[in-house]
Formats: structure tokens, C-alpha cells, sequence
């Protein structure tokens, strides 16, 4: 069973446009299609550090400043929300000496990588996690 399947980016509370989303998007329904037969619809939300702390406050009850909050809706197809805090990202992407744009594809990619079961608790789990994005991350920068 196939569903309508797309990838969309939204901002919520900031001016926020992601360059290339179409190249993205479509690099990441690949991978999707790779990784799952069955996917529908994911949305990418741009945000401040603000508006996703009151997320992970509300739904989470954790009190912490995060770069990203995935709510899976479902799992047979694919699909749910991924909200990202640009402000996060930024200041992540300062500590670590990177490129926003990379620290962004690698935050981009955590996300969905969560909603086909990926997990990052363990250290073997990191590990797994931190070579599916390198993996996703280069077809990325490849169609774009």
C-alpha cells in the first residue's frame, strides 16, 4: 500500500526557507523508499529554541532546549511531523566548527531516520544512527 507520499518544510514561528528543499525532498523520499516499502506524508518544521522547548515542555515533560522533536503520527505508512529548532542548529553548528547547512542535513536526516526505527539511546545504536546519516547526508549533497 502506497499513500500520497511528500515531503514538505514549513516554518512556524521564525522567516525560515530551506534552499533546494525540492532536491531534498526528493532525495529523501528516495531514501525512504529505500529503507520502507510503505510511507506517507512527513513535514519538516523550522522553529526557534522557544516554540520547540514549549513542545518538549507540553508533550515531552522534559524542560530542555533541543535541535529536534520527532512526532511519528504512524508507522504503517510513514509519516508524521519533524519539528527543528534553527537556533539550535546555529549554535550547534558554531560549537562543532561545521557548516550550518551540514549540521542542518545531519539533523534533517536524524529526523526521519527516527521515524523508519532507528534508535540513539545506546551506544551501539549511536553508532548505527551516526552512519545512516553520513549515508543519507552524502546522497543529499550529491542531488543537490
Amino acid at each position: 500500500m502506497k499513500v500520497s507520499s511528500q515531503i514538505l518544510f514549513y516554518s512556524e514561528d521564525i522567516s525560515f526557507a530551506l534552499e533546494k528543499s525540492e532536491k531534498i525532498a526528493a532525495t529523501l523520499v528516495k531514501f525512504v523508499e529505500e529503507e520502507a516499502s510503505h510511507y506517507g506524508s512527513i513535514n519538516y518544521i523550522f522553529c526557534s529554541d522557544d516554540y520547540l522547548l514549549r513542545l518538549n515542555q507540553d508533550y515531552l515533560s522534559h524542560d530542555y532546549y533541543t535541535d529536534i522533536l520527532s512526532f511519528q503520527m504512524d508507522d504503517d505508512p510513514i509519516q508524521g511531523d519533524i519539528f527543528i529548532s534553527i537556533d539550535r542548529v546555529n549554535d550547534n553548528a558554531q560549537d562543532m566548527n561545521l557548516p550550518f547547512e551540514d549540521e542542518l542535513l545531519r539533523v534533517i536526516s536524524h529526523g526521519i531516520l527516527h521515524f523508519l526505527g532507528y534508535k540513539d539511546k545506546t551506544e551501539a545504536e549511536i553508532k548505527i544512527m551516526r552512519g545512516k546519516e553520513d549515508e543519507l547526508i552524502e546522497k543529499i549533497k550529491k542531488n543537490i
